[in-house]
C-alpha cells in the first residue's frame, strides 16, 4: 500500500503492470478526503501520453524508482474515461464506476473506512458513503499551517510534496523566496504489432517430360537353302504335309512412378532494425523578472522601453 510519504516517489515515475511493462507516467495521485491515504493515481499513456487512465494504488508498492500494480497493462488502458472538475476531486459516480471496472467492493470499502484504528482508514465522522469510500481529492500532502488538505498535481513545484513548509519555519522568520518551475519533456517508446506473417504449405500439380529408351520384337523371315549339312534335318518329316509355327512378341512400354522425398527445410525469422525518429514538443518555463531589474535597465537604458 502507497503512504502519503511515497507519493513524491510516485509522481513523473514510470508505473509497472503486473507482468512489469510499463503503463506510462504517473501524473497525479488522489487522496481520499476523509482519510487523507492515497487512493488513485492517473497514468499518462499513449504514444506520446495523450491518455490518462485511473488505477487504484491501495495495493500497488513502489520499487526502484517506479511503481508496481497488480493489474495488466489493457485493463488500465480500457479504464472509464474520467473527467475531473476544477477543485481536483473525483465525484461518487465516477470514482464507483472506476470501483466497478476494477472489481472492487464499494460496500466493503465503505465499511473499512467506518472502523477506527484500522491503520489510519477510520471514518472522519459526519460524512456518507461518498466521503468514506473515497470522492477522492487531488494528491497532495495535509497543511502543517491551518491543517487544511492542499491539492497537489503533477509537473509543479511542490506536487504532491510536503505542504505546509509556511507553517514549520521559525517563528518571526518568513521565507519571500519565489519557486520558478519548468515542465520537462520525456519522450519513451512502446512496442506495437505491425502486421502478421504466415508460413502456408500447398499442393501443386506441374508436367514433366522424359525420354526413355524402349525397345520391342519384330517378324523377320529367314530362308535356309539345303545343303549337305542341313540335309537330314530337312528330310527328317513326311515329304508332303501342312505345318504351323508360333513366334511370341515382346515389347517394352513406360512405367511411371512418383515418390514424396524431402528437399528443403523453411522457417520465418525476424530482424531488428534501429531507425532514429526526430520528436518534438512543447514545454512550458516560467520565468521571474524583478520590478527593480526593469527600473534599472530602463534607467540605464539597456533594454527594451516599456510603457
Amino acid at each position: 500500500m502507497i503512504n502519503r510519504e511515497q507519493i513524491p516517489a510516485v509522481l513523473d515515475h514510470p508505473v509497472l503492470d503486473e507482468g512489469g511493462k510499463k503503463i506510462g507516467e504517473a501524473k497525479h495521485v488522489f487522496l481520499d478526503d476523509v482519510t487523507g491515504a492515497p487512493e488513485w493515481v492517473s497514468v499518462k499513456t499513449g504514444m506520446f501520453g495523450t491518455s490518462e487512465t485511473f488505477v487504484p494504488i491501495r495495493e500497488a508498492r513502489v520499487v526502484d524508482g517506479h511503481t508496481e500494480v497488480p493489474y495488466s497493462k489493457s485493463k488500465v488502458k480500457d479504464a472509464p474515461h474520467v473527467d475531473v472538475d476544477g477543485g481536483g476531486h473525483l465525484s461518487e459516480e465516477e470514482e464507483h464506476r472506476l470501483y466497478e471496472y476494477y472489481g472492487m467492493d464499494w460496500d466493503a470499502s465503505w465499511s473499512r473506512a467506518n472502523q477506527p484504528g484500522e491503520g489510519g482508514w477510520a471514518h472522519g465522522g459526519g460524512q456518507g458513503a461518498a466521503g468514506a469510500a473515497g470522492a477522492a481529492g487531488a494528491a497532495g500532502m495535509a497543511g502543517a499551517a491551518g491543517g487544511t488538505e492542499t491539492a497537489g498535481t503533477a509537473g509543479t513545484a511542490g506536487a504532491a510534496g510536503m505542504a505546509g513548509a509556511a507553517g514549520a519555519e521559525a517563528p518571526g522568520r518568513r521565507d519571500d523566496a519565489m519557486t520558478r518551475s519548468e515542465e520537462r519533456m520525456h519522450v519513451g517508446v512502446e512496442r506495437r504489432e505491425t502486421g502478421r506473417v504466415r508460413l502456408r504449405k500447398y499442393v501443386v500439380t506441374e508436367d514433366e517430360e522424359r525420354t526413355v529408351p524402349l525397345r520391342h520384337e519384330e517378324v523377320r523371315v529367314e530362308r535356309e537353302p539345303i545343303t549337305d549339312e542341313n540335309r537330314d534335318a530337312a528330310l527328317s518329316g513326311p515329304e508332303i504335309s501342312e505345318a504351323e509355327r508360333e513366334v511370341v512378341l515382346h515389347e517394352e512400354r513406360p512405367v511411371v512412378e512418383t515418390e514424396a522425398v524431402p528437399v528443403e527445410r523453411v522457417r520465418l525469422t525476424t530482424e531488428e532494425h534501429t531507425e532514429e525518429e526526430t520528436v518534438r514538443g512543447q514545454v512550458r518555463k516560467e520565468r521571474i523578472e524583478s520590478s527593480a531589474e526593469e527600473a534599472r535597465e530602463d534607467r540605464d537604458g539597456m533594454g527594451p522601453e516599456r510603457p
